[in-house]
């Protein structure tokens, strides 16, 4: 009898690859791509399902950052042995107070400093100008800007200019895109309240069900490809959870603390400034450059010994959150370098706008999680057809990470 000739499909490299399993793979690549061609050309055919999914995808997104902040409190309460209905019921009860205290109390005082503040900028910014103009006229920059013939009050001229004409032209757009287009606008509006009303619902079943989804979910793979599935849910879990909880808890110390430290030194409109700093802490980085931008320019015309104050407990601020609260409240669960935080928020905010800018670092959690799970069994693989152990992957146990 002789030996069966070794064929394409059984050389050590195709069989890492997969064997016959990668020209199925390619076939079943080739297939989508035709999907995929087919779907361009008929894609009206779908636009009911593209309104429907824009339609869910707000308010999903909403409910699903109330769940992962409100899941802690209704554990808390389970270990105290009250039914799961009744925690989502007490837990309303408790929200529905805390909104009522803060529209009553602190709503109307933040809304009137806004309004000033608003209505005020203008006309810090163009005092913060002048000071700046009557600083360099009477510095020796102004002999080096004389030297290369830059003529200061020309260049802050033409800015102002080009500032009021960017805000006249955006108001102008705003009002005609209004005038004409009034029926997209109360769509949009209606949108918005509409996924406003809805999130309290979906809200309640996902804290009432939440923790059996992912079982369901896992129900419809195959038995071999539980474990893993398992162990995905549970990394992306861990890590969307701590995320979020982290940074809202983090975004909250940062406002209470600007506020603290700016009514300490006197800055003006201290609530706003504390809240807006808050708000835009949820932005890691790219955030605090944006809230720091009033508070300097408010703190310029004020006086320079402001400046100082501003620049002394901003410097104190984040210290405390970076040596302190961030590393107590979030720890190292995200594994995420600092550049690749900017370019995944920069990149985002071009797709996506705001809503990328706000989840695009969870997104890129999970993103991570699975591709270092396909990472980890690429290196199983390679290990059962690579002969030599002195080349073959350090390969740890993913269950126990």
């Amino acid at each position: 009898m002789e030996p069966e000739k070794p064929s394409f499909f059984s050389t050590r490299f195709i069989r890492f690859l997969g064997g016959k399993n990668l020209l199925f793979g390619l076939v079943t690549l080739l297939f989508l791509g035709c999907i995929l061609f087919i779907y361009q050309k008929v894609s009206f055919i779908f636009y009911p399902i593209i309104v429907f999914l824009q339609t869910v995808v707000l308010p999903v997104i909403l409910a699903t950052i109330a769940y992962y902040l409100l899941r802690p409190i209704l554990r808390i309460l389970e270990k105290w042995k009250i039914p799961r209905v009744w925690g989502i019921l007490i837990i309303y009860l408790g929200l529905a107070g805390l909104i009522t205290l803060l529209v009553i109390l602190v709503f109307p005082f933040l809304k009137g400093q806004f309004t000033n503040l608003i209505n005020e900028f203008p006309q810090y910014f163009m005092e913060m100008l002048h000071s700046i103009q009557t600083f360099v006229q009477g510095s020796t920059f102004n002999s080096y800007l004389t030297k290369f013939d830059f003529n200061l009050d020309k260049a802050i001229g033409d800015l102002t200019k080009d500032l009021s004409e960017t805000v006249k032209n955006t108001v102008g757009k705003l009002s005609s895109g209004i005038a004409t287009g009034i029926t997209g606008l109360i769509s949009t509006l209606t949108g918005i309240l509409l996924a406003l009303v809805t999130v309290p619902f979906i809200l309640f079943y996902l804290l009432k069900d939440g923790e059996k989804l992912p079982k369901f979910v896992l129900g419809m793979f195959p038995p071999r490809m539980r474990d893993d599935v398992a162990h995905l849910f549970k990394q992306a879990d861990r890590q969307i959870s701590s995320y979020i909880q982290g940074q809202i808890i983090v975004s909250f110390c940062i406002g209470v603390m600007i506020t603290i430290g700016f009514l300490i030194i006197g800055m003006d409109y201290a609530l706003v400034l504390g809240v807006l700093a808050m708000v835009t802490s949820v932005v890691p980085y790219l955030g605090p450059i944006i809230a720091i931008t009033p508070a300097a320019i408010i703190a310029i015309v004020t006086s320079p010994f402001m400046l100082v104050k501003l620049a002394v407990v901003w410097t104190v601020v984040q210290l405390i959150e970076g040596k302190f609260i961030s590393p107590q409240v979030m720890g190292k669960s995200l594994h995420v370098h600092p550049i690749t935080i900017i370019f995944v928020l920069l990149t985002a905010g071009s797709l996506f706008g705001v809503p990328g800018v706000v989840l695009g670092i969870p997104g890129y959690a999970v993103i991570k999680v699975l591709v270092s799970h396909l990472f980890y069994l690429y290196k199983k693989r390679y290990n059962r057809h690579e002969p030599d152990p002195a080349l073959a992957y350090k390969v740890e146990d993913w269950k126990d990470e």
